[in-house]
């Protein structure tokens, strides 16, 4: 299996402190140590293409900026790297959508690849005129993904559904290639819809036996729909030389974040609607310590951030093998990110993507397909670890 890694642009700020926000919780004030600028973040994009990585993840939401434009903007300043476009369908057409997607991939050469957000939080979502409940938003995002997809396919669509109608509804001019589907979220209306509509289903970053339980879960909807699907999961990195560098970062990390902020972001996430945000907390329970919730996988990243708040935490050894140990459940794509963004990248890029090529489970996109993985490097032997990761 060749693994395919993706990056983040932190469009709501960078730090090299942990930036929070998300899931109704506002934006920290290290949000504001490196602004969300077309500049900066097209460093971070150039520094992810080159280093290997095949794409780069932008958030959705009130918190951030909007991701279409942004990613239209730091497109111009790369060339092969992709760009996985986080968006809600309860907000645009879907026939606007097919016709942005197609646009995208005309203007870029193909780079487009579409992360569908259906919306975990009614507050939020009401802001933007949206009053419709859970369980009906993803209702809608099957109807919405279904017109869109029938309209890529060159067809003219009619529907009179529950949410979304739509009449002789066309494109001028299909994208070529159709952008693939990415989409995440763990209650059971979610999972529906993974196992109906989307091409690749994300997940994030739990310990090893809840992640192959929700595999084998979609798998098993999805086989009822006749599909197969790929998966992939969102985790943040901190990878060093030794493992006691890696974890020294963790603490560090942990030391900067001010109880009362702790508090604030812990009382706002219990009141989110979404179910993988409740699986998100009950890893740290809003405590400080046994944040190490799996070998390497460490739960304080989501103390103080919405949405994904694990970290894949060790030397670049360790990392790697955990990452395999994710493959090995059926993981083929991993969206990563740390801070800041730039530096952890080169810090992955550099330390276990090698790794990762010398056991043959990677290659560099611009490799052509004959390329022989680079020869396994020196492994540094193993450090003893900082009795705080314990």
């Amino acid at each position: 299996m060749a693994l395919t890694f993706h990056w983040f642009l932190p469009t709501n700020g960078d730090s090299r402190d942990v930036v929070g926000g998300g899931h109704g919780t506002p934006v920290t004030t290290s949000g504001r140590d490196r602004p969300p600028t077309v500049a900066y973040l097209s460093q971070i994009a150039r520094a992810a293409e080159d280093l290997g990585f095949t794409g780069a993840l932008t958030p959705t939401g009130a918190w951030c900026e909007d991701a279409w434009l942004t990613t239209a903007m730091v497109s111009r300043h790369t060339e092969r790297l992709k760009f996985l476009v986080a968006f809600r369908p309860g907000f645009l057409s879907p026939t606007l959508a097919a016709q942005m997607a197609a646009t995208f991939q005309r203007q870029t050469g193909g780079r487009l690849l579409l992360n569908v957000v259906t919306g975990g939080e009614s507050r939020e979502q009401r802001a933007y005129g949206d009053f419709l409940d859970k369980d009906a938003r993803y209702r809608r995002t099957g109807e919405f993904l279904s017109v869109v997809r029938r309209l890529w396919d060159g067809g003219s669509v009619d529907l009179h559904g529950e949410h979304v109608r739509v009449e002789d509804a066309r494109l001028a001019r299909v994208p070529d290639p159709v952008p693939e589907v990415y989409f995440g979220g763990s209650s059971p209306a979610a999972l529906e819809v993974a196992a109906r509509h989307v091409d690749v289903y994300l997940t994030w970053g739990e310990p090893p036996a809840q992640v192959a339980e929700k595999i084998a879960r979609v798998r098993k909807l999805a086989a009822k729909e006749g599909r197969t699907l790929r998966f992939g999961i969102r985790l943040h990195v901190i990878t060093r030389d030794t493992s006691t560098q890696a974890w020294a970062e963790a603490e560090r990390l942990l030391s900067g974040f001010d109880p009362d902020t702790v508090r604030a972001v812990q009382e706002g996430l219990a009141r989110s609607e979404s179910e993988g945000q409740r699986r998100m907390l009950a890893l740290h329970g809003g405590a400080r310590d046994g944040l190490e919730i799996h070998p390497n996988l460490w739960a304080g990243i989501g103390l103080v951030r919405g949405g994904a708040g694990t970290a894949l935490v060790g030397s670049h050894e360790e990392v790697a093998g955990r990452i395999e140990e994710y493959a090995s459940l059926g993981i083929e794509e991993f969206v990563l990110s740390g801070y800041p963004h730039l530096e952890e990248a080169y810090w992955f890029g550099e330390g276990v993507l090698p790794r990762l090529a010398a056991r043959g489970v990677w290659r560099h996109p611009s490799d052509g397909p004959a390329a022989a993985p680079p020869a396994r490097v020196a492994q540094p032997a193993p450090a003893a670890r900082a009795a705080f990761a314990s």
